[in-house]
Order: C-alpha cells, then structure tokens, then sequence
C-alpha cells in the first residue's frame, strides 16, 4: 500500500542557513495561522536556550496540509554538537530538503547530514536558500552541491535531484532565477513530486520504531515515531522491544495517540502506515525501542549514532559557598537528572566515577554548555572541569585522538595570524583559497583538544570578522602536547569581600573578573596574570586610616571595569587544575586544591611525575 496523502520530509542543513525560518514560512502560507493571528519570528525554536542564541538544538516535529496531502516536517539543528538528533530522526522520513546558503554554500555540517541521508537511501530536494542577498552566487553553490554529492557516491537518482531557489525570510521559492518570485508553492509542489510517499503493508503485524521523546507534565513521556507496518489504534496491546537489549519486552497498552497538526498534536483513535505519530501513557519509553504486535516481536534496527569526543567531569560543589545558591545539590539529584537527559539525549553518556563524581561526554563544547546552562537555570548547583577530548587505543597500541576538520573564513588580512595561531595548536593547512571579494577560506585537520578555548581568541584575533566551523573527521595518532594557556591565574589570598583598595593594587597583575563588593574565598581565581605563573592576590585588603591628610592622598582610585565572560568562555578559560563553580546565580573559577601549602606540593610532584615520564 503507498500512503499518497502523506509525505515525510526533514529540512537539514548547516547552522544558520535559514532551516527553522523556512519552516515559518511553510507553516503561514499553508495557512496554519489565523489572518489576524501574531505569530514570533523561528516559532519552531521555542526553548529559551534555542531563542537566545539564534540556534535550533532539539529536533521539532510540525505537519502542513498542501493540496489534500498531508506534509510531516522536521526541524533539525544544524550545529555539529547536535548532530545525534539529525542522525536519529532519519528514520521517520522518506526524504530530506538540503537548504544550502547562496553565499556560503556548502559547510561541514551540510557534508555531515547528507551523507546520513545519502547512506539511507533519502531522497533529496535543495533548496538553495537567501539568494537574494547582495553577494549570492547560487549557480557556483549548485555546482559546489553536485560536486558534494558525487564526494559522498550519491546514486543517480540522489544526483538527479531538484533544485530550488528561495528567499525564506521573504517568503518565495522558484524552479528557476528568472520565474515570477510569489510565495513557497513551487517548493511545495517539489516536495509533492520528488519526496517519495511512504508504503507499506497495513495487515502486517504493527512495528513502530521510537525516534524522539517528548515531555510534558500532564501526561509524563511521549514517545514520537513513525508507523513502519501495520496499523496503531487506541487500547491497543502492544509490546516495547529494545533493539540493544533483547530480553527488555514489556506488554503495554497505547492510553493516547495524536498526530501532529501545525504546531498542535490532535487526539486520534487510530493511524496507518507512514503516520508520525506521538504515543503517551506508556512510561519508560526510550529513543530506539520498537512498539510492536505481540505476533512479531522483531525489532526494528535503530540509526547508530555516532560517539561522543569530548568529555568532562561534573561533580558535587564542595566550595566555602557550597549550597547557598542552589536548589538541587546533593550527588543523588546531580545523578538523577544526568541520567534522566539520557533519556532524551542519545549522544550523549554518563559514568559514575564515584557517589560524588561523573564523567559526561558528548559531541563539543556546545553540547555539553547547553547541559550545564540547562541544569543551572533549573535550580542545580554543581562544579565542572575543564573539557578534554576522549583518547583511544589503537590494535598495536599507540594512542590515537579525534581530529577535526575545520573551516576558516576571514578577511584577508587575518588570514596570517588565524594560520599561525592553529599551527601552534598542531593544525595542519590543507587547503586555501579565495572567498568572495576580499575574504580567505582556509581549511585545516587540527586535533580536537587544539580548538578548545580558541573559538574567543579567534573572535579577538579576527575583530568579530571570522567564521569558524568544524567537523569531527574520525581519530588519528596523537599530535604530541599542547600548551591551552600561557596566562596564569590571579588567586584570592583570604575569605571575605573584595574592596576597591584591594581590586586597584590586584589590578596591577593582570584582568579581573569581579568588582568591589563580591564575595570571595582563598582559592577562588579573580582574574587572570599577563604571565604564565600564578599570582595570589588581596582583593580583600583595606587601606590603613590614620588621622594624617597628605596632598593627594584621598583621590578617588580608578578600576579597570572586570571582565564580563558568557558560560563557554569560563568552560574555555579553566585550566586542568581548575574548577568551574556553577550556581543558578553566579558562575566562579576556582582551584581544585584551595589551600596553598597543598596546591604547592601537588605542583611539584606533578611537576616530577612529568619529567619521570619524559625520561
């Protein structure tokens, strides 16, 4: 049987190429809204995290209705650290649209997704988006988009694709640059002729393989899948296998069904194959189990999904101002609500390392920032280390580390300084070439620990003119070391409250971080020395009253403002023996060792250990 009045269709791409703005625009011209009805830019992202930052990070299910045929969208991130939720999101659809930037054109994560697609067997629509930007170039990114899909071996059908020309924020696409630029209906009509509908055997015994998970309060966990055989109805008996774990069966009754209606999920008794469904009521439902009849009890098999290269340790605050600030803080709720993200998150993974201490990996720094950032604004209270990458093993033993591909676009004159910068990290340049009028695209293979903390100084370095992407490119024998930081730490000498008196003389040694009226303990990290050692500083000492008046004296003392840092830039900033102290209400760096004596000693006898292991 083939669905006609159904196609299923994720829109992938790099980040900021325009995906979750095109979705608007399908969603107003399919009549979604109401005439009158106000509706926010990327209605999509609606997570706080997602709006603030301009980024889509989870996968969104949405349905448009288009000449009685009933289109499934999904909105996907398009950041490499997301990537786990394109990958896994594949499997409920029978096509893709590429959207493609008409300046930039393809990037590494446009390589990442489509060769997903591609080893699916998806069928493929671009969409070559912002060509009405001053410096577009659609036909060279055409060119540049046969020349990707030959790189990945498309078939020939993949390499026969459509391709359409389109300004989402104005609202038109067209089949050809010289067609009357009107509304999004060529696009739609694409989708209609070139995404296949889906099929399948409606008498087969049910299979419906769970992609995402959905949460809401009323009604607990909602697992969301697409409906491969058979066909799904309410109070029906089903049985949850697990593709991983072949004796995790459980018998289960399907309490509600919905399908996705715009941005609504409307309740339905029953749906057919092809259907995106959502299925609550059913608890402890995860990302790749299968709901099938109990006459069949094969599973489906779920996308593997890539593993994690970066990882680091989250661990119970044990600082002087432990447990002031946050509502959750103990170990146990720390663990529950790790181990609860996995439930959602299939890139990423948690290990205890002991009741107080856990190690998260993940995909990048991004990834694992939106988990703390999320965590912090729901009330946890809790420290981070830095971030390091995860080695391996090779089969004859040698050490082997992820390498990243990344993409540099800068204006010529930087160029220079961004490619000693990373040779300096152990990056390699191997490929340079001109970008538009006076820009450089450089493409460098650099170990992953090279990028850590370079994203700021590559802003600093570049003005705010440069454009950095990345992509993991697999693992490679180990590079040999890298120096992360040559600036040391200034380290608050005492406990108590930093006065100006204090901050003027510190501010002598180097860049603070906080200002008068802070409070601060022995150990805390103030501001950073323009030298490699650290340097432990007063901030909390007064000026001496005496009842003696001297020229000059009593001028006002002037402070450096203190240097404000986002959440990445502290995750950045922080050495290996360095914590980061993260609160609902304040972010702080502090050292592993507080005491001083103690700090010394552990230096030196790291100090030893290194020069043992050279020799």
């Amino acid at each position: 049987m083939v669905r006609e009045d159904i196609r299923n269709v994720a829109i992938i791409a790099h980040v900021d190429h325009g995906k979750t703005t095109l979705v608007d625009e399908l969603l107003k011209q399919s009549g979604v809204f109401r005439a009158n009805q106000e509706v926010a830019d990327r209605v999509m992202d609606s997570g706080d995290l997602e709006r603030e930052r301009g980024i889509t990070i989870l996968s969104k299910n949405t349905a448009v209705t288009f000449n009685g045929v009933k289109i499934n969208i999904i909105d996907t991130p398009g950041h490499a650290d997301f990537g786990g939720e394109v990958e896994r999101v594949l499997k409920m659809v029978n096509g893709v649209i590429l959207v493609v930037d008409a300046f930039e054109g393809p990037m590494p994560q446009t390589r990442f997704v489509l060769s997903k697609a591609l080893e699916l067997d998806l069928d493929v629509v671009v969409c070559i988006n912002k060509v009405d930007r001053p410096e577009a170039r659609p036909q060279e990114v055409v060119d540049e988009v046969i020349d990707l899909l030959l790189d990945l071996d498309a078939s020939e059908r993949q390499l026969d694709c459509p391709f359409i020309f389109a300004s989402a924020k104005s609202g038109w696409a067209v089949r050809d640059l010289n067609d009357e630029r009107k509304n999004m209906r060529p696009l739609f009509e694409t989708i209609l002729e070139a995404i296949p509908a889906p099929q399948g055997d409606p008498d087969a015994p049910l299979k419906v393989l769970i992609s995402t998970i959905d949460y809401n309060e009323y009604v607990g966990r909602i697992g969301v899948g697409k409906v491969d055989q058979g066909a799904i109805h309410v109070n029906q008996e089903v049985t949850i296998v697990n593709a991983h774990l072949e004796d995790a069966k459980r018998r289960v009754k399907i309490s509600k069904l919905y399908e996705f209606d715009g941005l609504q999920k409307k309740d339905v008794e029953s749906a057919n194959i092809g259907s995106i469904v959502a299925i609550s009521g059913v608890s402890e439902i995860h990302i790749g189990d299968t709901l099938c009849d109990p006459a069949d009890l094969t599973p489906i098999p779920f996308q593997k999904i890539s593993e994690p290269t970066i990882s680091m340790q989250m661990m119970v605050n044990d600082s002087p101002f432990a447990g002031q600030e946050g509502k959750y803080v103990t170990s146990r709720h720390i663990r529950d609500r790790l181990f609860r993200e996995l439930n959602t998150d299939v890139s990423l993974r948690v290990e205890e390392l002991s009741p107080d201490c856990f190690k998260v990996s993940g995909r990048g720094e991004l990834h694992l920032s939106i988990l703390v950032e999320t965590m912090r604004r729901e009330g946890y209270e809790f420290a981070v280390s830095k971030p390091e990458v995860i080695y391996k093993r090779s089969e004859t033993g040698r050490l082997l580390e992820p390498m990243e591909r990344v993409y540099v676009d800068v204006p010529d004159e930087y160029s220079g300084t961004v490619i000693e910068k990373l040779s300096l990290r152990k990056g390699e340049l191997s490929n340079m070439r001109p970008f538009g009028d006076s820009r450089t695209r450089l493409e460098f293979m650099i170990p992953s620990r090279g990028l850590i903390g370079y994203r700021d100084e590559f802003m600093t370095d570049t003005k705010g003119t440069g454009i950095m992407n990345q992509l993991f490119d697999g693992y490679a024998t180990y590079k040999g070391d890298i120096h992360y930081r040559n600036q040391g730490s200034l380290i608050a000498f005492e406990t108590g409250e930093a006065v100006t008196y204090g901050l003027f003389n510190a501010q002598e040694r180097g860049a603070l971080f906080i200002g008068p009226g802070e409070r601060v303990y022995a150990g805390m990290v103030v501001g950073q020395t323009g030298k490699a050692q650290d340097v432990e500083v007063n901030v909390c000492k007064k000026k001496q009253l005496t009842n003696t008046r001297a020229s000059g004296s009593d001028e006002a003392l002037r402070l450096t403002p203190p240097k404000q840092m986002s959440l990445e830039q502290y995750m950045q900033f922080i050495d290996t023996d360095e914590l980061l102290e993260v609160t609902p209400e304040t972010l702080r760096i502090r050292k592993r060792i507080l005491d001083p004596t103690l700090r010394k000693r552990a230096g030196i006898a790291a100090k030893q250990r290194a020069e043992s292991a050279n020799a």
